[in-house]
């Protein structure tokens, strides 16, 4: 091959992933985050699953992106690991969507696509057309790569070292490696594939070596979701444990089919155009690899289990954060529903240290106070944490609402943070020995009745969903709290006149009153907060 052919080879390659990476994010932009909603609620039906993995990789035109977003959803864990194999395993087959356009052959067409596409892309201003100009402009930069491939790659056919290597390749187990290495190199099954077919367009390799170039495709294509969970936790890693042995199981299943079935007699008997041929071959390994390891999917999750066991870590109550990891960094939609799962979270762990300070002002017990400290531990622990996830997530490109849901949500841990600092006051003074306010049947019923208004408002804050009508109870409740304390102050200062409690005890109580009063108030500033994002004001 000359140096012309060469810069034809590379550039061609160059506009054949660009126009698939094109295509790709125009087809995400169209749909917007309906992907991402559908595989967060999906069911636990294992048909279900391979459906909606296969439709969502048909509509994005890439397995690895698929399985990096179920990578960032188990990890966040807003899916499980075995919901996960479902998904991967529709994945596979709908990666396979490219090859079969391909093989279409559409490619004389392609500069109309482009064409078409970049003017809808830039001269028009509507949103969803600009995006199908996206789609139709990477369409077609795509092809006009494969033509460039194919041209560039015409010279081989006449060239003894390239016929040679070719024969070499002939070798089952050396094809799989080529296909694994390559696919690993440049992270898309869907373009190795479509590279594969533009050598056997130009009748530089055979189908009988292709099948297994196409066996070691499917599994270098692991290898984004691999890098992808390198920072993530165990749970994930698993994720991509199922994707990597799904591969190999399927590639070791074929090899030995294919030593006893005439496989390659069937596909050239089906159509004689090379590319198509391929197409079918890679659709049909993964079809059928589905089929046969779909009975097994909860054994593949066993089988990732025992590879990466469970520590004692991820067995404990507590893991600093449940919901938010890096993995979450490169997906706007994937951050905010992990923040907003933290952020509950993070509320309950206040919610029960209220509760259990104002407890303990009746019953001191060591026991429960350690608990409040360990939990409060907890709360600043998140805190910290998510002050260097949402410097990361503000990075992100996202739209005026989404940038005003991540600033609401985090408001309001600094609010938790707080009520969980105005719990620990309270506890702290209950355990003290110099006063006896549960010795005090009369401040007990007060401190019940604020109690009892605090449980009232965790309720409304801990609802999946707040409407205008709790968006109101919770302000009402927080001006009855303000009106109980200001009066069970003046209580209190009548029951020092008349001699009932001590000066200490009167300023301690005053001190319990100001610590409720002020959780009070974070928790309006909390339910202001979510009513904006959640009514897009």
């Amino acid at each position: 091959m000359s140096i012309q052919n060469i810069l034809l080879l590379i550039g061609g390659l160059s506009l054949f992933l660009y126009g698939m990476h094109m295509m790709s994010v125009g087809l995400e932009s169209f749909a917007g985050n309906k992907m991402k909603n559908i595989l967060e609620k999906l069911t636990n039906n294992r048909f279900v699953g391979v459906f909606v993995g296969l439709v969502i990789t048909a509509i994005i035109q890439s397995s690895s992106a698929t399985t990096v977003m179920v990578v960032g959803f188990v990890n966040s864990g807003l899916m499980t690991l075995r919901q996960a194999v479902w998904i991967i395993m529709g994945a596979n087959i709908g990666t396979t969507v490219t090859g079969q356009l391909v093989a279409l052959n559409i490619g004389q067409i392609a500069p109309v696509f482009a064409c078409v596409g970049v003017i809808m892309a830039i001269f028009l201003s509507n949103k969803k057309v600009n995006h199908i100009g996206e789609i139709l402009a990477g369409l077609g930069i795509l092809f006009i790569g494969m033509n460039l491939m194919g041209d560039a790659m015409q010279p081989l056919q006449h060239s003894p070292t390239f016929i040679n290597l070719i024969t070499t390749i002939s070798n089952p187990f050396l094809a799989v490696l080529v296909g694994t290495l390559f696919t690993a190199l440049i992270q898309s099954s869907s373009a190795s594939v479509g590279i594969l077919q533009t050598l056997a367009n130009s009748g530089l390799i055979p189908l009988s070596s292709s099948i297994y170039i196409i066996f070691g495709q499917n599994i270098g294509t692991c290898i984004t979701a691999i890098l992808a969970a390198i920072s993530a936790s165990r749970n994930a890693k698993r994720t991509t444990i199922i994707h990597l042995s799904f591969n190999i199981i399927g590639t070791i299943i074929f090899m030995i089919a294919i030593q006893f079935i005439p496989f390659v007699d069937w596909m050239v008997a089906f159509t004689d155009h090379p590319a198509a041929q391929i197409a079918n071959t890679h659709t049909i390994f993964n079809i059928v690899s589905t089929i046969i390891l779909l009975p097994l999917g909860n054994q593949l999750a066993n089988l990732a289990e025992k590879l990466l066991p469970i520590t004692e870590k991820e067995n404990s109550k507590y893991i600093p954060l449940t919901f938010v990891n890096d993995m979450n960094i490169g997906n706007t939609s994937i951050a905010i529903t992990s923040l907003k799962k933290e952020f509950l979270l993070m509320l309950e762990l206040s919610r029960k240290n209220i509760n259990e300070s104002i407890q303990l002002l009746f019953k001191p017990n060591i026991e429960n106070y350690n608990q409040i400290l360990h939990r409060e531990k907890q709360i600043n622990d998140i805190n910290y944490e998510i002050g260097n996830y949402m410097s990361k997530v503000s990075l992100l490109p996202m739209n005026q609402l989404e940038s005003d849901i991540c600033n609401s949500i985090y408001k309001s841990f600094s609010d938790i943070e707080r009520i969980g600092d105005h719990a620990m006051n309270i506890a702290k003074h209950a355990m003290n020995q110099d006063y006896h306010i549960q010795e005090i049947m009369i401040v007990q019923d007060e401190l019940v009745k604020l109690k009892d208004i605090l449980r009232q408002s965790y309720l409304i804050l801990l609802s999946e969903t707040i409407n205008y009508e709790k968006y109101k109870d919770l302000l009402n409740n927080e001006d009855l709290i303000n009106e109980y304390t200001n009066f069970y102050r003046q209580n209190q200062i009548n029951r020092l006149t008349n001699n009932q409690v001590n000066a200490i005890e009167c300023v301690v109580y005053s001190q319990i009153m100001t610590d409720i009063e002020r959780v009070s108030d974070h928790m309006k500033n909390i339910v202001q907060e979510r009513i904006k994002y959640e009514y897009h004001l």
